[in-house]
């Protein structure tokens, strides 16, 4: 599975990786507009062998094919939108 990384632009340390490249349309609104401009970072596979710096590589696959992204914020902050019940 491919995965494309963006960095938010106003929020620091928050990135959202896209199962497809440029799909913004794959974000809520609410979150889109939280997050500002996105930018271009990296583009990786995620594969069993894939490891994370920040992310559970499995978690992050399992997002990417439900909702077609992943967030992921700095330690410090639980959310930027509230989780629903998996």
């Amino acid at each position: 599975m491919h995965a494309y990384v963006y960095k938010s632009q106003r929020k620091p340390d928050t990135y959202v990786f896209l199962a497809r490249r440029d799909d913004f349309e794959a974000l809520p609104a609410p979150l889109s507009a939280s997050l500002g401009a996105l930018q271009f970072v990296l583009e990786l596979t995620l594969d069993d062998n894939r490891r994370l710096a920040q992310a559970d590589p499995v978690r992050v696959r399992a997002e990417l094919a439900e909702r077609g992204y992943y967030l992921q914020v700095p330690p410090s902050v639980k959310s930027l939108m509230p989780r629903h019940n998996d």
